[in-house]
């Protein structure tokens, strides 16, 4: 059956309008963007089946050009369009944390960095750089390692840091194992930061572990 014979009630776009988008389904919402289905099913059977592909939105969202156009129907158009869309959403949330304090914004700060963490394959070790009201100056991705494993060398952060002169930092990497939970290496880490950081008077003000649908705050949990 086609979604234009569904009741108005129950149509992806006309419910969005009328209930607002968080009352959608992740294939309801899928279904907008995909706009239209394939022979013999509509967008929202697409969106479903896509969904059980991947398992989820966040390794849809992580899918190789290659592998997310497997899925008949999508082509490089697709995922081009879904690629703009995420990088719009990352732009949206780092906009976000610039415009104020970002410990006063510790949802925009949660969610970029989940946005942006979550579902890589590989672990990625960012630092957000601050001036001294606390103000994003520039997040970046520093250092690229394997499937359990980042080096991360306290000297190169130090040095950016103060080329940026930055007065604060947050740091953040991901378990691509899916456990938010910190290592005894995550620890060492963030204490040899910590105290290489503290000999230029840099604070570090948060260490985030992004893994699965969590993202572990060092800070919340008193390892700071």
């Amino acid at each position: 059956m086609s979604i234009t014979d569904w009741p108005v009630n129950e149509r992806p776009r006309e419910k969005l309008i009328q209930r607002g988008a968080a009352a959608l389904s992740d294939a309801e919402l899928l279904a907008i963007f995909l706009r239209t289905g394939v022979v013999g099913k509509s967008a929202v059977d697409l969106a479903r089946e896509l969904l059980t592909r991947f398992g989820n939105l966040t390794q849809m969202f992580a899918a190789s050009e290659a592998i997310f156009c497997e899925t008949h129907g999508m082509g490089q158009a697709k995922y081009v369009q879904l690629q703009a869309v995420l990088e719009m959403s990352r732009r949206a949330l780092q906009e976000e944390m610039r415009i104020g304090d970002a410990l006063n914004s510790p949802l925009a700060v949660r969610n970029y960095l989940q946005l942006l963490l979550r579902g890589r394959e590989q672990e990625v070790f960012m630092v957000i750089f601050l001036d001294a009201q606390h103000r994003v100056i520039v997040a970046e991705e520093m250092f690229h390692g394997t499937l359990t494993q980042t080096s991360v060398y306290p000297r190169e952060v130090v040095k950016r840091t103060l080329a940026l002169n930055a007065a604060a930092v947050i740091f953040a990497h991901n378990h691509p194992s899916g456990v938010a939970e910190p290592s005894q290496s995550d620890r060492l880490l963030t204490d040899a930061l910590k105290q290489a950081l503290n000999l230029v008077d840099v604070r570090v003000l948060d260490h985030f572990i992004v893994a699965g649908a969590g993202c572990l705050s060092f800070a919340e949990k008193g390892m700071l």
